[in-house]
C-alpha cells in the first residue's frame, strides 16, 4: 500500500450495484490532507459525481459511507459515522452522522469510505470483513422492520457482534425521510438518506473487522489526547456532563423550554406548559433502566427505558433523545411521555427520521386546527392537538403511503403543495428540511444557522451554544472583549454572522474527524486547536499542525458544501426562514415578542465566510485561496461567484 498516511485504514470501497460489483481502491492522499475525512471527502465526492442532472431516487445519484481519521481512535469521543447524498427529501446536499458502534467496525473491517452506485435488480445487502467485500441476496429481508433485520443478518452470518446500517419499510416505499438505522436504536435520520438506500434496493451495510490500524506516534497520540480529556475533567463541566450521564438528551426539554426555544404546536410558540410531564425528571425516576455509551466516549448519553403496564408497554429499548421527545410532545401538544417510547422506537423499526415526521404531523394538526384539512381528508381521524392514539395510527400510515400517510410521507413542503391553499404558510421548513427542536425566535443565531446550514433548517452544522450557556471567559477568549456582551445576549443579531461562521468551520472539522458534538458544543471544550494537537500525531499529515492550515481546511469543507448547493440554485433568497419563524413574533413565554433579525445577522455571515451579500455566492478570490479551483470554473460558468 502506498497510501502514506496512518490513522485510516487505507482503502475505499466502489460498489456498483448494477453489475452487482465491487471494487477495492486505495485512498486518495488528497482526499485525507485537503479534506480530512467524513463530510469533508464526501463533499468532493458527491461535487464530483452528482449534480442539477441527478434524480436523488435515481440510480445515478451516489451514497457515500464514510468515516474520519478520529473514528474508532482511541479519543472520546469516537464512535462516529456518517452519511451523505442528495437529498430525495430537499434536492440539495445531504448528509446524517450517528453514533454506537458501525463506523469504528467499518473502518476495522478495511475501509475509510463506501461509495455505492446504480440500482440492484433485486434487494441485496453489503458485507464487508477484514479487507474483503461481497454483495449478497436480501431478498428474505425486503419488508421486514429493522430490529428483524438485524437479528436475521446475525443468525444469518452466525455472529452475535457484527454491526450493521439497515433501513425499514419506510424507506423501501420511499417516504421522503427514511432513515438509517445503526445497532437497533441509533438513526441516521435527516434528509432521507435510508431512502436513498431504498431506492438502490440496498437493505443492510453489514460490517465485522479485526484489522484496526496505526497511529503515526502513538505516544505522542495518547498524550495529546490525554490533554484533551483534561479538558473536560475541569470542574467548570462537572454539573453539565453529570447531566448528559443521568439524563442524556431529554434534559434538554427543560434547559430549553426555560428560555422559551422549545418548539411548541408546530412553533406556534416556544414555551411548553406541560413540558415536565415530557422532561427529564419523571423519564429518569419512573422508566430509565440503563445507560450506554457509543464506542469509544466518556460521557455515555444514552439511555435505556422500559415501560410496564401500559397500551404502549415496551423494552428495553433505546429512549428517545430530546428531538424525539419536541417532535412528538411538544410540536404535537402530547404530553403522554408513554406515547413518545412507542412512536419513537416504531419509527426506529419502519426506518424513519422521528423529526420530520413528528414536524410533518404536527403540519397536519395544524392545518386540521385552520380548516385546511377535514375528516374525509385524514381518512375519519382526529387530527386535534395531543392525539396520542392519532400520532400512532399516523406514524404507520406515513410508513406505509396509506390515505393521508401518502401525502405526509413527502414532507411539509411538498405536503403544503399538495395540498394547497394557505397551507405554506404552516410549513415550517428550510430548503425542504424541517426544522429541528429550535425557535429562533428565542435565540438569534438559531435563525441563522437555520438559513445558512447546507441541509436545511438544522441546528447541527453551526449551532452555537456559547450563548445560552453563558461563559464570558470563552467567549472572550475565541471573539474578544469588546464582542462579548453581544454574544452571549441570545436576543441581539449582533456578531451572530462571526458566532456562526467560526462554529460552522468548526463543526465542518468535527463532521470530517469524525466526532461527536458533545465535547464541541456542550460542553464547548473541544476547538481548532483540538485538531492541531491531535491530528498530525495520528496521521502524519505533518500540515495538520499549522493553526491556519487547519482553518483554512475548515473553511474548504464549508465552502465545498455550499457550492453544491449553489450549483443545485441555492442563493441567497432560499437561505431564508418560514413566515412563522420570520414575520411573527413569539406570542408566549420567557422569549414573548422575539423576531430574529436575519438580513444584519446574514449581511454579516457572508461577510466572513467571504461571500457576495447579494446573492450568497463565493467569491472567486476565497475560492482559489482555498485551493478549490475546479469549483470556480464550474461556478463561473454558471454566474455563480462574484
Amino acid at each position: 500500500m502506498t497510501f502514506p498516511y496512518k490513522g485510516y485504514a487505507g482503502y475505499y470501497l466502489e460498489v456498483d450495484l448494477t453489475k452487482g460489483k465491487v471494487h477495492k481502491k486505495e485512498m486518495e492522499k488528497e482526499w485525507a490532507r485537503l479534506y480530512l475525512g467524513g463530510s469533508g471527502v464526501a463533499a468532493k465526492i458527491l461535487w464530483d459525481r452528482t449534480g442539477p442532472e441527478t434524480d436523488p431516487l435515481g440510480p445515478d445519484n451516489v451514497l457515500v459511507v464514510g468515516t474520519g481519521p478520529l473514528t474508532g481512535a482511541m479519543f472520546s469521543p469516537s464512535g462516529r459515522m456518517m452519511f451523505a447524498a442528495k437529498s430525495p427529501l430537499t434536492g440539495v446536499w445531504a448528509e446524517s452522522h450517528v453514533g454506537g458502534f458501525m463506523g469504528p467496525e467499518l473502518k476495522y473491517a478495511g475501509f475509510d469510505f463506501v461509495i455505492i452506485n446504480g440500482r440492484s435488480e433485486k434487494p441485496v445487502y453489503l458485507y464487508l470483513k477484514d479487507g474483503d467485500a461481497e454483495l449478497r441476496d436480501a431478498s428474505h429481508l425486503w419488508g421486514r422492520e429493522t430490529d428483524v433485520t438485524t437479528r436475521m443478518l446475525r443468525e444469518e452470518l452466525k455472529n452475535p457482534t457484527i454491526e450493521t446500517a439497515v433501513i425499514g419499510p419506510a424507506s423501501e416505499n420511499k417516504v421522503l425521510y427514511g432513515a438509517i438505522i445503526v445497532g437497533f436504536y441509533r438513526a441516521a435520520g435527516r434528509a432521507g438518506l435510508g431512502t436513498v438506500m431504498g431506492s438502490k434496493n440496498l437493505k443492510a451495510i453489514v460490517a465485522s473487522g479485526s484489522l484496526g490500524f496505526e497511529a503515526y506516534d502513538m505516544d505522542k497520540f495518547l498524550a495529546a489526547n490525554e490533554q484533551e480529556m483534561e479538558k473536560l475533567r475541569d470542574p467548570i463541566w462537572t454539573e453539565s456532563l453529570a447531566s448528559l450521564r443521568k439524563y442524556g438528551t431529554t434534559d434538554l426539554v427543560a434547559i430549553i423550554n426555560e428560555i422559551g426555544r422549545l418548539p411548541t404546536k408546530n412553533h406556534w410558540t416556544g414555551f411548553y406548559e406541560q413540558a415536565d410531564d415530557i422532561g427529564p425528571e419523571v423519564i429518569a425516576e419512573k422508566y430509565r433502566i440503563g445507560q450506554e455509551a457509543c464506542h469509544g466516549c466518556a460521557i455515555g448519553c444514552k439511555y435505556i427505558v422500559q415501560v410496564t403496564d401500559s397500551k404502549f408497554a415496551t423494552g428495553p429499548i433505546g429512549g428517545p433523545e430530546y428531538e424525539t421527545l419536541m417532535a412528538f410532545g411538544s410540536n404535537c401538544l402530547n404530553n403522554d411521555v408513554e406515547s413518545l417510547f412507542h412512536l419513537g422506537k416504531r419509527c426506529d423499526q419502519l426506518g424513519m427520521d422521528t423529526i420530520s415526521c413528528g414536524k410533518t404531523i404536527g403540519f397536519a394538526m395544524d392545518l386540521w386546527e385552520q380548516g385546511l384539512l377535514t375528516a374525509k381528508d385524514a381518512d375519519g381521524l382526529d387530527l386535534g392537538w395531543g392525539n396520542a392514539d392519532t400520532l400512532v395510527e399516523l406514524v404507520e400510515k406515513i410508513a406505509k403511503r396509506e390515505g393521508i400517510g401518502d401525502i405526509l410521507a413527502n414532507g411539509v413542503r411538498k405536503a403544503a403543495e399538495k395540498i394547497g391553499g394557505e397551507a405554506w404558510r404552516y410549513a415550517v421548513h428550510v430548503k425542504g428540511l424541517e426544522a429541528s427542536g429550535q425557535d429562533p425566535r428565542a435565540h438569534q443565531s438559531i435563525g441563522l444557522t437555520y438559513a445558512t446550514n447546507v441541509r436545511g433548517a438544522d441546528h447541527l452544522r453551526s449551532l452555537s451554544s456559547l450563548e445560552e450557556l453563558g461563559y464570558p471567559g470563552i467567549v472572550i477568549e475565541r471573539f474578544g472583549k469588546e464582542k462579548a456582551d453581544a454574544i452571549l445576549n441570545i436576543m441581539s443579531p449582533e456578531h451572530k454572522g462571526e458566532v456562526v461562521w467560526d462554529m460552522e468551520d468548526l463543526y465542518a472539522l468535527v463532521d470530517s474527524a469524525v466526532i461527536c458534538k458533545y465535547g464541541t458544543m456542550w460542553p464547548p471544550v473541544y476547538y481548532y486547536g483540538t485538531f492541531v494537537n491531535t491530528i498530525p500525531h495520528l496521521t502524519g499529515m505533518t500540515e495538520w499542525g499549522d493553526a491556519k492550515f487547519v482553518r483554512s481546511a475548515a473553511e474548504r469543507i464549508s465552502h465545498l458544501r455550499r457550492a453544491y448547493n449553489h450549483r443545485l440554485g441555492v442563493t441567497r433568497k432560499e437561505e431564508n426562514l418560514p413566515p412563522r419563524l420570520l414575520e411573527e413574533p413569539m406570542p408566549t413565554g420567557p422569549s414573548k415578542g422575539g423576531l430574529p433579525d436575519l438580513d444584519i445577522m446574514l449581511d454579516d455571515y457572508y461577510k466572513f465566510r467571504g461571500c457576495d451579500k447579494e446573492t450568497g455566492y463565493p467569491l472567486e478570490s476565497k475560492l482559489k485561496e482555498l485551493q478549490l479551483d475546479f469549483v470556480v470554473e464550474d461556478l463561473k460558468s454558471h454566474g455563480m461567484t462574484r
